[in-house]
């Protein structure tokens, strides 16, 4: 494989300018990465592997690390430098006295091993994040730097040691922020926050919930924290595992280059309704049956009609081994089932297990009669047919698909379990109106495919992983989170979310709630109320809607420096929502139209009869592309330097309620980080009011 070819070399700038030392040690830094990627590259891996499985495990390691070590031309080696007045601690021991250290997206080191670049999760690269002149963290000097593609281009620095100099945002760091975004979700490697970075470097162990208003940067802080947490826990993170889990295609999408920019490769993205697709959904649910579908108190309807499938044994089992018969009484084989019940040990687990009580059983008599029976012997008689066949009789295998069918179909079999739990109105709601003969013609929603992967997880334990992050979790039913808490119970999670922005009937109503039905309810819980990316005039505007949807709640304080463009104006026709975007277009970034889900074909049309370009969500834009029409279903998650957003009231009567239609307009009004303009025939919804 050919090496990348590198970067044009600067204009030659005096040697005593700084700028020109530093675009020095830029060239010098991606000459050593080009020479650590050729390194691997000429790996002769045919002496040190024994067979042809090592060599295509190691060859597919070899092909990763190369993969880790490109050099993305237009994205800054490093992007950062501190000054140490003395050398870090015995354990940061690579520093000496008045060491340097650059910091950048990954580690860099010389022909020798010397470090050029550090990763900027290594304990030294800390105090970059952290460091303020009230606590310098022994940091003299903190150089940001200014890149225009993947030349570096200026720098400013912050003296943290000279007291006559004030905190302040510095203009790189300000400007680095603010700029404009074309193309999908990038790292925030460069701008993390100390607030961020606490929850980026929090430990493995413990469980994170992230509260964050538009703009507080919290699906990167969740991103940040997986790469984090993959530095410093490789080998245990390697062997579990680790998942990101997104509310649909177009937002994982939005966010799949986050990871790799920053070396990760292996992390897989998921849904909620990946995760869970034991079944072909078609169908979909009425609001109110999707909400008692999706209400924890359906685990313990489908816990019952498991554990139903159990029957106490009336009949005892007849071993017979050559000349000789061995005799289970049913009382006997009724103490085993009960114990087994008590251990309330899953399903299939306690199924596998009664045939070996029941062989025990058999050599206890065997040894009584003065036999010497060993494991092989217990292992036949718990393959004996009688055995075989008591099992079945007694512990039945279950279908989960089959089950939940039967409970949606047949209304006295779910009155029978649901007793207690559902009141006979909620029963009538979730039971289909037409019967289903079979799980394969079976119209499945999405909530019934969480109810399925419930019951497989009673009759077999769902595989956990090192670490699960949940983005927009606000959205998510109890339910769902039971679901996604299988996947982490010997794990932690960070769980991200804004209470705001819930726009399903099912939203989260608090965080201590969600975590006690995702099984972390030990969980810390963080505010972030610094607003980076959503200027001060619109988040403003929006926040007028924070009493009617989510009371009690901070609004997000916007800290950026440029105020940003807003406007409310009135329109008389899809063509002068056409003009708005074409309007906005003429500033460099990219522009959102977002609009209710039912206006969307009208705008189409008009977008194409003005023979403007579009994209859908989840395309990536770029120069050429830059305008994209969002339904407001779908705009969660998703940023653009301007929107431009038509008709609220028309994305407020899309819901099913008043008050889940005002979040849909929270989050659509949040989307902008540059400008919003906000269009409208109709009157503006009265809670937007002053």
């Amino acid at each position: 494989m050919p090496s990348p070819t590198a970067p044009p070399a600067p204009s030659p700038v005096p040697s005593g300018d700084p700028l020109s030392r530093e675009r020095a040690h830029l060239a010098r830094s991606r000459a050593a990465l080009r020479s650590m990627r050729e390194d691997v590259q000429s790996l002769d891996i045919r002496d040190v592997t024994a067979n042809w499985v090592n060599a295509e495990v190691l060859t597919r390691q070899i092909g990763e690390r190369i993969k880790a070590l490109a050099d993305l031309s237009h994205t800054p080696l490093f992007f950062g430098r501190l000054d140490y007045l003395h050398a870090p601690g015995a354990e940061q021991a690579e520093g000496a006295q008045g060491e340097r250290f650059y910091i950048g997206r990954r580690h860099v080191h010389d022909a020798g091993g010397d470090p050029m670049v550090i990763d900027w999760r290594a304990p030294v690269s800390q105090p970059f994040y952290r460091a303020s002149r009230k606590s310098p963290m022994d940091i003299a000097l903190r150089r940001r730097f200014g890149y225009t593609g993947g030349d570096l281009t200026a720098y400013e620095d912050e003296h943290l040691s000279d007291p006559a100099e004030a905190d302040t945002t510095g203009k790189l760091l300000q400007r680095e922020i603010e700029r404009p975004r074309v193309g999908p979700m990038r790292d925030i490697v460069a701008t993390i926050q100390p607030e961020q970075d606490e929850i980026v470097r929090s430990g493995l162990g413990g469980t994170v919930c992230v509260q964050g208003g538009p703009g507080t940067g919290k699906t990167a802080v969740g991103l940040h924290r997986v790469a984090y947490l993959l530095y410093a826990h490789r080998d245990r993170l390697a062997r579990t595992g680790t998942l990101v889990i997104g509310p649909n295609a177009s937002f994982l999408h939005y966010i799949e280059q986050v990871l790799p920019a920053l070396g990760e490769l292996e992390v897989r993205q998921a849904t909620v309704d990946d995760l869970v697709a034991h079944v072909e959904v078609r169908g979909a649910d009425a609001a109110p049956a999707a909400v008692v579908k999706g209400d924890a108190r359906m685990a313990e309807v489908l816990r019952r009609a498991v554990r139903a499938h159990v029957t106490l044994p009336t009949e005892p089992v007849v071993v017979v081994r050559g000349s000789r018969r061995w005799r289970v009484p049913a009382h006997e084989l009724t103490d085993i089932v009960r114990e087994l019940l008590a251990r309330d040990i899953r399903y299939g687990a306690a199924r596998e297990a009664l045939p070996q009580r029941i062989a025990h059983a058999v050599l206890v008599q065997m040894e009584r009669s003065g036999e010497a029976p060993d494991d092989r012997v217990q292992d036949a008689v718990a393959r004996n047919p009688a055995v075989k066949a008591a099992v079945k009789a007694v512990w039945p295998p279950v279908d989960p698909a089959k089950l939940v069918l039967r409970l949606l179909c047949d209304a006295e079999y779910l009155a029978v379990h649901a007793e207690g739990v559902l009141t006979q109105e909620e029963q009538e709601t979730i039971l289909w109106a037409k019967p289903v003969r079979s799980v394969k013609s079976a119209r499945w929603s999405a909530a019934d495919a969480v109810l399925i992967d419930e019951v497989t997880d009673l009759v077999r334990r769902t595989h956990s992983l090192g670490h699960v992050v949940l983005d927009e979790a606000q959205d998510l039913s109890p339910m769902q989170y039971r679901a996604v808490g299988r996947r982490c119970t010997t794990g932690s999670a960070t769980v991200l979310g804004d209470l705001a922005q819930g726009t399903t009937p099912w939203a989260t109503r608090s965080w201590e709630e969600a975590l006690a039905h995702l099984g972390k309810p030990e969980a810390v819980v963080e505010e972030l109320t610094a607003g980076f990316r959503v200027p001060t005039d619109v988040i403003a505007y929006a926040s007028r809607l924070l009493p009617h949807i989510a009371p009690g709640l901070a609004p997000v304080a916007s800290v950026r420096e440029n105020p940003g463009f807003f406007e409310v104006r009135a329109v008389a026709s899809a063509g002068d929502v056409v003009a708005a975007c074409e309007e906005l277009l003429a500033h460099e970034g990219s522009v959102g139209l977002i609009a209710a889900d039912a206006r969307v074909p009208a705008l189409s049309a008009a977008l194409a009869q003005a023979g403007l370009p579009y994209l859908d969500p989840g395309q990536e834009t770029t120069p050429a592309a830059r305008l994209t029409l969002v339904p407001a279903s779908l705009a969660k998650g998703l940023e653009y330097d301007y929107v431009v957003l038509d008709e609220p009231r028309a994305v407020v009567s899309g819901e099913p309620d008043e008050r889940t239609g005002l979040r849909r307009l929270y989050v659509a009004l949040t989307r902008a980080v540059s400008g919003l303009i906000v269009a409208h025939a109709s009157a503006l919804p009265a809670q937007l009011a002053r």
